[in-house]
């Protein structure tokens, strides 16, 4: 995918976004975002946590003809399933799901398809002509087969304006395919970090901490710049001399990012906030947290005329590494996507630690109209969809809601929010 990917940026250099079918797998989703990380494109992943049996019926309504070409699951048999199209087979699929739970959609491998036509195909649909079914196993549970092309033609659709000969492919359109080959350098499309995270204490006694015992296994560490009227040298430099002292506090201890749960990252403007999250990416990365980038939240606060710089950090680690992290970076319908270097949400135990949401409209990322209600509202349902990842919910089991308002609202306003 790398391979393929590098190749199509390199053609077409205008490429901002990948689109994947990811519903509810996270191999697949991952493995999506993992280049797209790598090549700077963004993925959309708009089925992500999609009710299946709902996107299933949308499909076939929308004019989406697919037919099987692989099964591999129980109440599949390739003698009688493989070339149906999916509206020939909905209703099995429905009660297969309610027998044996297989996904309606496939994405558990049960079933592989080809579409033959749908929307996007305007002017001609696949038929074919011929074919053969290959049995790869013949198990008495879960049979697989595969349906094999054999030959097959291109058929005008009513009303087109183009005419398709037997060629099938416009040779005006040969240019379009393109062979791409395997062996691509991996530095390509890839950032190289220039700050270097790891100085000594020692270098920055300008620099202040506070660790705070909250549990058995938790801690807290707080850091910040002691004498900002002197010391303070802007975003970038105080911000690196504060994450240097408490990656080297977290050395000391035996630990690193690895540990670190949460993140609160104060900054003194978010005009600043691109400035920040470069330097914080340099720190935390998802090399150094093998089990997934700790969950964040920022905010603006009058750092500076309170005599802390401009910013602060306070992060909750714990001595062991057993968390479950949640980092979903694709625009989807589901929750506002965190395409930064941090995570939704962290399970540790039997505490949620979730990161911050704003009044965002996932599938826009842009906030929604309305004012600071209805931007309320969104951030609550955000975080219910997030909760609900975890099989939890906000409404139910919340122990702790920190509601952080603009300065610039209207007292009427805060006593709507």
């Amino acid at each position: 995918m790398f391979a393929l990917l590098s190749e199509v940026k390199r053609r077409i250099p205008s490429i901002g976004a990948v689109s994947s079918g990811a519903i509810a797998s996270d191999y697949q989703r991952l493995r999506v975002e993992s280049v797209c990380s790598r090549l700077g494109l963004v993925s959309l992943a708009y089925m992500w946590r999609q009710d299946q049996t709902l996107l299933l019926e949308e499909m076939i309504r929308r004019g989406i003809v697919a037919i099987t070409v692989k099964v591999a699951a129980m109440g599949l048999k390739p003698s009688v399933h493989l070339g149906k199209e999916l509206a020939e087979l909905k209703s099995h699929l429905l009660q297969m799901n309610e027998s044996f739970g297989i996904n309606v959609c496939g994405e558990g491998g049960e079933y592989e398809t080809l579409t033959l036509d749908c929307p996007l195909f305007r002017n001609a649909r696949i038929v074919l002509d011929d074919f053969e079914v290959i049995l790869h196993s013949a198990d008495s549970i879960a049979s697989v087969g595969i349906l094999h092309p054999l030959a097959f033609h291109v058929e005008p659709k009513p009303g087109s304006s183009s005419s398709i000969g037997d060629g099938a492919i416009a040779e005006e359109n040969s240019s379009c395919l393109y062979e791409v080959n395997g062996a691509i350098a991996h530095t390509d499309g890839e950032t190289k970090q220039t700050l270097n995270p790891t100085p000594t204490s020692d270098a920055y006694p300008d620099t202040n901490v506070c660790i705070s015992k909250t549990g058995k296994t938790l801690f807290s560490i707080g850091c910040w710049i002691e004498e900002p009227s002197s010391a303070s040298q802007g975003m970038k430099a105080d911000l690196v001399k504060v994450l240097s002292r408490i990656e080297n506090q977290l050395k000391d201890g035996g630990l690193s990012w690895a540990n670190v749960l949460y993140v609160h990252l104060y900054i003194s403007s978010m005009k600043e906030f691109g400035l920040a999250n470069e330097v914080y990416v340099s720190f935390i990365t998802e090399k150094k947290c093998h089990l997934g980038v700790p969950s964040r939240s920022t905010i603006e606060l009058p750092l500076v005329q309170a005599g802390l710089g401009n910013a602060y950090v306070e992060v909750l680690v714990s001595n062991d590494l057993v968390k479950r992290v949640l980092h979903v970076q694709s625009i989807s319908c589901w929750a506002p996507s965190c395409i930064g270097p941090y995570s939704q949400a962290t399970l540790y135990g039997e505490i949620l630690y979730m990161a911050g949401q704003l009044g965002l409209d996932p599938p826009t990322m842009k906030l929604c109209l309305g004012g600071a209600t209805a931007q309320l509202d969104l951030a609550l349902r955000n975080s219910e969809a997030v909760a609900n990842a975890f099989k939890s919910s906000i409404f139910s089991s919340a122990i702790h809601f920190l509601v952080y308002c603009s300065a610039h609202l209207t007292s009427t306003e805060k006593e709507a929010v």
